[in-house]
């Protein structure tokens, strides 16, 4: 189903082809007996910048237009969200047609050079990963433990999607405890990207806010958080070698393993404040 309005923002022609994220389901349980439910869904979009196809991502489908805005961002493939004239998705076809004002430079160097991550369905940044990482620099700013604790507690009432089906990671940007994009998605970068796009159409910074992830904080992540200029990195899950190599090159905080009132820094110690420590549990060894 191809929905065909279209909608105009800052000269940006999109489509509108957002689609339902759960597909109802009936599935039978350890006792033989039927219960409804739902799946998460997975559906194939391939990316064709001027006609030239560049990958095919597997997404939920329910933001496709923001999603691929992001990519094109966070791919380093454009440089400005002006330079993007036109993003029209097809899910008959399971295409999005990008078209741009001007060629892309450098194109066919750029997509000569593949790195597969470890994103979720396996992730891929094209050209080289490290370039133009010189050029980031990102504020530091003072995290406390109080808002930690606060912006968890808001997040409580999100990941919808994962409650009704699973099979999905959630990812947030938030100023402060409050939440200004909550996206689920099939794979973490999806979900990364769905939200650069929303940053890019409303000319967001970043220096203010805190990304939210409930996947691991890998070397893509990382960059990517940086590339869209947010100082502030925090996570339910775990930290790989390179996430946190990259983080402190980047001067990326990086809060992991958040739950509950249990977090860790792995970087950026210095800006964080104890405000609100919590109550040891007798018996408990001290940290």
């Amino acid at each position: 189903m191809t929905v065909e309005s279209t909608s105009v923002t800052a000269d940006l022609i999109l489509s509108d082809a957002g689609l339902d994220s759960t597909l109802a389901v009936t599935a039978l349980d350890e006792y033989g007996e039927p219960r409804e439910g739902h799946v998460a869904a997975e559906r194939a979009l391939t990316l064709y910048l001027n006609k030239r196809e560049l990958v095919t991502l597997m997404t939920l489908g329910s933001q496709p237009e923001m999603l691929v805005l992001g990519w094109l961002r966070n791919q380093r493939l454009v440089q400005q969200v002006e330079q993007v004239a036109v993003i029209q998705v097809d899910w008959e076809t399971g295409a999005a047609a990008i078209q741009t004002h001007e060629e892309i430079p450098d194109l066919d160097s750029r997509l000569s050079r593949k790195t597969v991550t470890t994103g979720c369905g396996q992730g891929t940044v094209f050209g080289d990963m490290m370039e133009d990482l010189e050029k980031i620099s990102l504020p530091q700013i003072e995290l406390r433990q109080s808002l930690i604790y606060g912006l968890l507690k808001a997040l409580d009432q999100h990941n919808q999607i994962y409650r009704r089906a699973g099979a999905v990671h959630g990812c947030a940007l938030c100023r402060g405890t409050d939440i200004l994009h909550f996206v689920e998605e099939v794979g973490r970068h999806n979900a990364v990207d769905t939200i650069a796009g929303h940053m890019w159409m409303e000319q967001a910074d970043g220096h203010d806010k805190i990304f939210y992830t409930t996947g691991r904080l890998t070397s893509e992540m990382v960059i990517k958080v940086a590339q869209m200029g947010i100082p502030i990195l925090l996570s339910r899950s775990g930290v790989t070698q390179m996430g946190l190599e990259l983080a402190q090159k980047l001067g990326v905080t990086l809060v992991a393993r958040a739950k509950g009132e249990h977090f860790l820094i792995y970087h950026g110690q210095e800006q964080f404040v104890y405000d609100q420590p919590p109550k040891r549990k007798p018996g408990s060894a001290k940290a």
